[in-house]
């Protein structure tokens, strides 16, 4: 069975509140990637990027990684980076940096370390929207541009109300004695990523865990949700306009996947999406809200057959 290795890439602090003394560099921090790699594939130019949810981590696509690595018929690397402030990535000294502009820019040195000459991108939700960014701008140093895109239950358009239901538990890492404790604790919040067995919901717990003295919190920093907290409505309907302008300028064959009874990507949002911009193709799951996890057979069979087509 394959298995990933851990790697970091250092990345330019891009926002901080206070610019570096004279004479002093840039202070830099560390993001952690995931690599799934074909037997000999390991310097393979042919890249899948998969990036997390806000409160997630790159372990959330093992099982989709490995399907891909499974199905490929050519050598390929999948790479499931840890956003900054999670899993073994650092945490910034600036918590306000934890922002969409931030991560994208993480995400350009990832990838002038990889150097890949095909890029395909996979983006959950904030994982979705740092993908937008990167395929939505044309001028930006990529070192390939993003050949198919899937969006997984995210759009140009952010329902408040998901927001507000998001920021109800964000910043939140807790106390679990044991895994299964804190597995059952994540479960009481994410009923809306639809049915799994106990057996594939602890596996999805168990990469959010970091040990303690006595037992496990949350792998995440607090501080991210600081930034969410300070935005305001008003933010949020900017944000979508500059989304939008972004999404329209996207290039990339797009599929976007949805929980049918997501209540952060609506309907309207979704068929919008099918006629502007690269005009995506839509494939929506029963029984699921936000955000599909890529684990049920379907959801796999649809992301896999889209990006090995």
């Amino acid at each position: 069975m394959f298995e990933p290795t851990l790697n970091y890439v250092s990345c330019p602090e891009t926002w901080s509140a206070t610019a570096p003394a004279e004479g002093a560099s840039a202070p830099q921090h560390r993001m952690a990637y995931w690599q799934w790699a074909t037997p000999g594939a390991q310097a393979c130019n042919q890249v899948v990027v998969c990036v997390h949810g806000l409160s997630r981590q790159g372990r959330d696509f093992d099982v989709l990684a490995r399907a891909l690595l499974e199905r490929s018929t050519q050598p390929l690397r999948v790479i499931c980076p840890d956003v900054v402030g999670r899993g073994h990535s650092d945490w910034l000294t600036d918590p306000m940096a934890y922002q969409i502009p931030h991560y994208a820019a993480d995400m350009l040195a990832l990838l002038q370390q990889l150097q890949p000459t095909t890029l395909d991108w996979v983006g959950t939700s904030m994982g979705g929207l740092i993908g937008m960014v990167l395929a939505g701008q044309p001028g930006l140093p990529l070192p390939c541009p993003v050949r198919r895109l899937v969006l997984n239950d995210v759009g140009p358009n952010v329902q408040w109300q998901a927001l507000e239901r998001i920021g109800q538990y964000l910043g939140n890492t807790g106390f679990f004695r044991t895994e299964q404790e804190a597995a059952d604790a994540l479960w009481a919040g994410s009923t809306t990523f639809g049915a799994h067995t106990p057996e594939q919901w602890l596996a999805l717990s168990r990469p959010m865990l970091k040990p303690v003295p006595g037992g496990f919190t949350l792998h995440y920093d607090p501080a991210i949700a600081k930034p969410f907290a300070a935005l305001t409505r008003e933010d949020a309907a900017q944000g979508d306009v500059l989304l939008w302008q972004l999404y329209d300028q996207i290039t990339a064959r797009t599929l976007v996947t949805r929980g049918a009874d997501s209540d952060l990507l609506t309907p309207p949002t979704a068929q919008a999406m099918t006629q502007r911009g690269p005009k995506a193709r839509i494939v929506e799951f029963a029984g699921v809200g936000h955000a599909p996890t890529l684990v049920a057979q379907d959801q796999v069979d649809a992301v896999t057959s889209f990006l090995l087509a």
